[in-house]
């Protein structure tokens, strides 16, 4: 499963039944889980944790150290787990010491062509990463979010779970669970309701983030007041409570 001409450096662990195609360069302190297939061309340095069932193609590069001119060749890491798909020319760095010194990936996400995620990113699990999408360093990306094709997401934002980030977005802020943006600046424009029907909330339930969008954006409320207004559908609805916690706890301030 490994071709002759692959370089496999001497302290890299491969799982049961890891494919490396031709001219690709598996470094030390790399780990890759079983069934996973690293195509040809590829770069995966560490340390790097990387689990089961990953497909990574041509030209990527995986776990190089950071573009962060104040990182100083710490031994910082990356953590992916499984069954995600890394196709060609992605790049995704290792964390910094100025975070927890770790980029995090979770499983089941699709990082398309070009894609980038930088230091100390943590991305949550049925991510979708169109191509070109990028986030910077220190983002967060909650899960089954969508960033649409050259969307950008400025350091330490935090985007919510579900929420799709449009088509050329510039994300400055954090952008709140099941909204869908648009633009740079990145502005709200609606409910993920799409999106929620497919992952099967019942129609109640969108409603209501519905009611709690129209509360945060389309009333000329503060934030304080629009979360006071939300706290009884918070109550009765776990996505409603999920914007409510998240607005709350937004360093940046949200998206307006």
């Amino acid at each position: 499963m490994i071709h002759p001409t692959a370089i496999i450096e001497p302290g890299a662990k491969l799982g049961n039944n890891v494919s490396v195609g031709p001219y690709s360069y598996i470094g030390n302190d790399v780990v890759i889980g079983d069934n996973s297939i690293i195509e040809s061309h590829v770069v995966v340095k560490g340390p790097s944790t990387i689990g089961s069932g990953n497909h990574i193609f041509q030209f990527a590069s995986v776990g190089e150290a950071c573009q962060d001119k104040k990182y100083n060749n710490e031994p910082t890491t990356l953590i992916i787990g499984d069954n995600n798909v890394i196709r060609e020319c992605a790049t995704i760095h290792r964390g910094t010491t100025q975070d927890q010194g770790v980029t995090k990936i979770g499983s089941n996400n699709l990082f398309m062509a070009y894609t980038h995620v930088a230091h100390d990113a943590v991305i949550g699990d049925n991510v979708i990463f169109a191509n070109n999408a990028s986030v910077a360093g220190h983002v967060h990306i909650g899960d089954w979010v969508i960033l649409a094709g050259n969307s950008g997401i400025h350091q330490f934002c935090k985007v919510g779970a579900h929420a799709f980030v449009g088509m050329y977005s510039g994300v400055n802020k954090d952008v709140p669970p099941f909204v869908t943006t648009i633009g740079t600046p990145a502005g709200p424009v609606a409910i993920n309701t799409e999106g929620m029907k497919r992952r099967g909330f019942e129609s109640d339930e969108v409603m209501a983030t519905r009611r709690a969008y129209k509360t945060l954006y389309r009333k000329s409320l503060g934030v304080e007041e629009a979360l006071a207004a939300l706290a009884d559908d918070a109550a009765k609805y776990p996505a409603v409570q999920l914007m409510v916690d998240f607005v709350k706890n937004s360093e940046r301030g949200i998206i307006r």
